[in-house]
């Protein structure tokens, strides 16, 4: 069921076609927003996020871009410019981890997180400056594993350290405009970019880590995403929010 909180907003969503991604999508069509539905390279995954929006009531699109190219993100802005003519929320939610010790991280390994995490999610603020309506919202993620010290963690979580003073440095940029800019931190969620390589003890190891005893679900973080961007969140900029249930 819709309601109207976000009707006449644009939403772009980067790597909205599962996860994490996907769910804020969802909800935030949910709220009324328009919504882009970027993707890297499965288009039916992203074509079936879509179609479920459109079922519901909604409106959406998916559009192909690989956000560790600049000129990817620039066309990225302008396909969601000559859809729906403006937009006011951006998630930077695309991203990717490879977890090695420092002494298996390769050069390659090393530039593809950089270029994904850091770049990527850079130069789309760089275009939500130029391109984002007055009041906007942008909410880009970081990890909360970044204060728990995990080994083989070290240059997942240096890009999303970078990520976080960024944001913070860059409130003060967009504050002129009533963009407000913030980060989400969260812990260790239920989805595959996490789940995937890990056996069911170091799960339930990690599970026992925060005060509730289970992992966090994508809707626990689209819920906090969701109160970034709409207007109940205009005080509030160039934060890191921690969402993780007490995990660190």
């Amino acid at each position: 069921m819709m309601n109207n909180i976000l009707i006449g907003k644009v939403a772009l969503v980067t790597g909205a076609s599962r996860g994490i991604g996907r769910e804020i999508a969802e909800k935030l069509a949910g709220q009324g927003a328009k919504v882009i539905i970027n993707y890297a390279s499965n288009a039916a995954i992203a074509e079936e996020v879509v179609a479920g929006i459109k079922r519901n009531g909604g409106e959406a699109l998916a559009v192909q871009a690989d956000i560790s190219q600049i000129a990817e993100i620039e066309r990225l802005f302008q396909e969601t410019l000559k859809a729906y003519g403006q937009i006011d929320i951006l998630v930077n939610n695309a991203g990717i981890m490879i977890t090695k010790p420092i002494a298996a991280m390769t050069e390659a390994d090393f530039d593809k997180q950089f270029a994904i995490n850091v770049k990527g999610t850079y130069f789309a603020c760089q275009q939500a400056f130029k391109h984002m309506n007055r009041n906007g919202r942008i909410i880009n993620f970081s990890t909360s594993v970044a204060g728990a010290m995990f080994p083989t963690y070290s240059v997942y979580a240096g890009t999303k350290g970078a990520v976080e003073q960024f944001t913070r440095q860059l409130a003060k940029e967009f504050g002129p405009s009533g963009i407000t800019i913030n980060a989400v931190a969260p812990g260790p969620v239920n989805t595959e970019l996490f789940t995937v390589g890990k056996t069911e003890e170091q799960i339930n190891g990690i599970k026992s880590m925060n005060a509730f005893g289970r992992l966090g679900e994508p809707e626990d973080m689209a819920s906090v995403v969701m109160f970034l961007a709409g207007q109940e969140s205009q005080w509030v900029t160039g934060q890191t929010i921690r969402i993780n249930g007490g995990f660190v």
